[in-house]
């Protein structure tokens, strides 16, 4: 097979260089064909595949009962919780943004198709068959299932998913749930941004109406049932912690190319090109959310996503990315020198955000206030920004670092989570940044810099864990690193 690629890989170079194709179409033809001769990213053919569904790594219809479990357990006697589906969202006339399920949804169900309902009972109900839980779902469709895929329907939900009884979304309305009996009812937040399809009757708006139709007499209690989701997702189970692996690893993975191919005269895009071709390759369903490639006074706008730029010398380049993996996301910042070495300027601050959040990860201990690792981090930055004479007094450090440090990773970038104290098995970000832009007012050498480190940390036992020490921090290992050839380099 590595022989076949290889000639295969040589007589696509060959025909790139004679039709003298610049460096962005070569990448996007020739470098999966060198990736993958190097490793062995190809899936095997004789991987057992259940139906429709191609991965199998995906969770268990096991977990996902067991997290259902656990929140019946938190609810209180005589309630009922509903939770809806994320809406399908338009991109522009008549082609949607790929669909992306409601965290809370696809936690409890594994489902991950819209216009769907599910309703969890503290107890057995005779409307639901005698089950503490009842769904409804689409209904497999020939027609629309050629335009736009399969469905799993009620069938598969039952076997795959393990959810009984599954009805068709429609049969909502006539399904004699009587929300007036139950003492509390729960839902999840309400989307704002539901269409209504005309021709579908079962379609999101129209459960949501048939719900708010029944519970007029009530008041539904939204935010109960998000401190109880918050609850359970905050800590991470085994099965969780393998697929947050997998994405903090690959984006890691990504971040290394991204050093070893950087050099001045490529462009923003270019770089997210390459960490975005990363995540693809690695088996990413696709990006946490939108990726951060600002250079030079871009790496002071904390969410910029242009990503438009020339990559200038010797400006620094902020890469703030995440991969996401069968639902859950990474969040991976590295502050890189685009000419493959810091300046003095650059490396003073580049240490401050460093020292600051190694200071940080070291509260990152069970039983810690969540603002510890915050707390640790702005110290360090007030100290050596007032040695250095950025600032005059310690409370001017927000004009340089006015962000927060920390917030929950998993299947939200911004995780839910109880934000009071750390606990095992949690995910959370250490990111300090100062971002010196433009007509601050300090010595104009510094204007201009803008370095964030972030590392995804697991809350153990005992010392934390950082999940994303695979890529480079320190000045030393980055400036090393870039003097190494990459697969991108090798078809320049």
């Amino acid at each position: 097979m590595r022989a076949y690629l290889s000639v295969a890989i040589f007589a696509w170079q060959r025909f790139f260089i004679f039709m003298q194709l610049n460096l962005t179409s070569l990448l996007i033809f020739s470098l999966a064909f060198s990736v993958s001769a190097q490793e062995n990213i190809t899936p095997s053919l004789k991987s057992e595949k259940k139906e429709s569904v191609y991965d199998t790594d995906l969770l268990s219809k096991d977990f996902h009962n067991g997290r259902r479990e656990a929140l019946r357990a938190l609810m209180p006697e005589g309630s009922v919780a509903v939770f809806f589906s994320a809406p399908v969202r338009n991109r522009a006339n008549d082609v949607d943004f790929e669909y992306h399920q409601d965290p809370d949804f696809y936690y409890l169900t594994g489902l991950n198709e819209p216009n769907s309902v599910l309703v969890v009972f503290k107890d057995k109900q005779k409307v639901a068959d005698g089950s503490n839980e009842i769904i409804f779902v689409q209904s497999r469709d020939p027609k629309s299932e050629v335009w736009t895929g399969r469905r799993i329907g009620t069938d598969g939900v039952e076997k795959q998913l393990g959810i009984k009884p599954a009805l068709v979304n429609d049969e909502f309305y006539k399904s004699g749930i009587d929300f007036g009996k139950f003492d509390k009812i729960y839902n999840s937040k309400l989307y704002n941004d539901i269409r209504d399809d005309a021709g579908e009757s079962g379609d999101l708006y129209d459960l949501v109406q048939a719900y708010q139709k029944n519970t007029l007499r009530q008041s539904p209690d939204v935010s109960g049932l998000e401190l109880m989701m918050a609850t359970l997702r905050e800590i991470k189970l085994q099965d969780e912690l393998i697929l947050m692996r997998k994405a903090i690893t690959m984006t890691c993975e990504a971040e290394i190319e991204l050093m070893k191919a950087l050099e001045p005269g490529m462009t923003e895009y270019q770089s997210e090109a390459i960490v975005e071709f990363f995540f693809k390759v690695k088996g990413a369903e696709d990006v946490g959310f939108p990726s951060i490639l600002g250079s030079g006074e871009n790496s002071c706008i904390l969410h910029y996503t242009t990503n438009r730029k020339h990559l200038d010398n010797p400006e620094l380049l902020v890469s703030d990315i995440g991969a996401e993996y069968h639902g859950y996301t990474a969040d991976v910042t590295r502050t890189i020198p685009i000419n493959g070495t810091f300046s003095p300027e650059q490396k003073l601050i580049y240490n401050i955000v460093y020292d600051a959040q190694e200071a940080g990860i070291k509260q990152c201990l069970k039983g810690k206030p969540f603002m510890a690792p915050h707390n640790a981090a702005v110290k360090v930055i007030q100290t050596r920004l007032l040695e250095l004479g950025i600032i005059k007094e310690a409370s001017e450090y927000r004009k340089y670092f006015m962000h927060g440090t920390s917030h929950y990773l998993g299947l939200d970038v911004h995780d839910a989570g109880l934000y009071d104290q750390l606990k095992v098995n949690s995910i959370i970000t250490v990111e300090p940044g100062v971002y010196i832009a433009a007509d601050s007012d300090c010595d104009p050498k510094w204007w201009n810099i803008g370095v964030r480190i972030e590392d995804d940390i697991l809350i153990t036992e005992g010392q934390p864990e950082n999940l994303s020490s695979l890529a480079p921090r320190t000045v030393e290992e980055i400036e090393a690193l870039m003097k190494q050839e990459g697969v991108f380099n090798k078809i320049k």
